[in-house]
């Protein structure tokens, strides 16, 4: 199957330096609140990468849970691939694209578990479904077929049958906290605006526009 010729011109909007706040994590959420008042399907929809012992890479689709000045927070079973890779390596990257709105930010930096009691308190705010799901699920494990999981469901809506469902041991979340953040808009002729904010050792945050 040839792409080639599956080509977009991008011409929503440009960015400018004087458009940003000086703060990437304020600038990011300004971004975040415009997919979802575009009433984007995922607007919280984010690629996560990470890196094994051996240097191999691995990316999958995450759902970003919360952002602040600590970071870029998420919540996995620890015994995944990507929980164990974290574990391994706590060096992470994100990249979160709202294609409607032709925009892309990329973050990188260091990952750390967040406390139990942050991973309870969200996890206790899932639907029952979600948290029964979470006990169901030996995340990455191989399985005979689906009948496994639905009957594991089953096992654990009746150990649980009220809504006082535990947080497994083995599941929380995770922050990102970062150390790099770039915005870029899409632009007409692939001269996209493209913006890094790198952390420098005082904490202040140094701009640059980059070449696309």
């Amino acid at each position: 199957m040839l792409t080639a010729d599956l080509r977009k011109e991008y011409t929503l909007a440009g960015l400018r330096r004087h458009d940003l706040s000086p703060d990437p994590i304020q600038q990011f959420q300004k971004w975040l609140q415009n997919a979802i008042d575009a009433k984007l399907s995922e607007p919280t929809a984010m690629t996560l990468a990470t890196v094994d012992k051996n240097g191999r890479p691995s990316a999958r689709t995450v759902l970003l849970k919360g952002v602040d000045q600590c970071g870029f927070i998420f919540f996995t079973n620890y015994q995944s691939r990507k929980g164990r890779e974290l574990a391994e390596n706590p060096q992470a990257a994100l990249v979160l694209y709202w294609v409607e709105l032709e925009r892309q930010v990329r973050v990188t930096g260091s990952v750390t578990k967040t406390s139990r009691a942050e991973s309870e308190a969200y996890f206790r705010s899932r639907p029952r479904g979600n948290r029964l799901g979470t006990w169901a699920s030996d995340q990455h494990s191989v399985i005979l077929n689906r009948d496994v999981l639905e009957a594991r469901l089953k096992e654990f809506e009746m150990k649980y049958p009220g809504d006082d469902i535990p947080l497994p041991p083995y599941w929380g979340g995770f922050a990102l906290a970062p150390i790099e953040i770039q915005f870029w808009q899409g632009r007409p002729n692939r001269l996209h605006d493209r913006f890094r904010y790198a952390k420098e050792a005082d904490g202040s945050w140094l701009i640059e526009r980059l070449s696309p």
